[in-house]
């Protein structure tokens, strides 16, 4: 009688560790399957894009920052696939180029893929005077030229390592 209560527990317990192990099966989410250019990296830890705004906002000239961050690809290099435009949100995007031209992205196909990037960003700021004078050189009128008020902020990267999904 003893051996026959255990035995039924013992069954018991093993289908229940079945059956939980299905239903963790049925939330796993499929994992996604990117292509890798440059350094091998991996998708874990990575920022989200509004996370690496911010990074980017909290940043001023001459700053850098080693980061990984994942985004959807805006635009990339027609030609050679030697540069990519990743979103940040809110209007604003990262302009991605790689590491000693060490690796090029497809030309064709990536554009709206996620990708996720490994690398330093940075920041490019032209001042009001040389805004003014590209636009005196450019031959905009003088009501152009005075409408400039602030300095013109864009955010850099150099990536040692891509991943994008396919």
């Amino acid at each position: 009688m003893k051996k026959t209560v255990i035995l039924s527990v013992l069954i018991a317990s093993v289908f229940g560790a079945c059956n939980q192990n299905k239903e963790v099966a049925q939330t796993t989410e499929p994992e996604v399957q990117y292509s890798v250019f440059g350094d091998s990296i991996t998708a874990a830890d990575a920022l989200d894009k509004e996370a690496m705004l911010a990074k980017y906002e909290g940043m001023k000239e001459g700053d850098t920052l080693e980061v990984k961050f994942t985004s959807k690809i805006q635009a990339v290099c027609k030609k050679k696939g030697c540069w990519m435009n990743l979103d940040l949100g809110k209007d604003k995007s990262a302009f991605v180029k790689f590491k000693d031209y060490g690796f090029f992205v497809p030309t064709a196909g990536a554009e709206a893929h996620d990708a996720v990037i490994s690398g330093k960003a940075f920041l490019n700021i032209t001042s009001v005077d040389e805004l003014k004078h590209y636009a005196k050189d450019g031959g905009k009128s003088q009501a152009a030229i005075d409408s400039i008020v602030a300095p013109e902020v864009k955010y850099g990267f150099v990536a040692n390592g891509a991943l994008i999904a396919m």
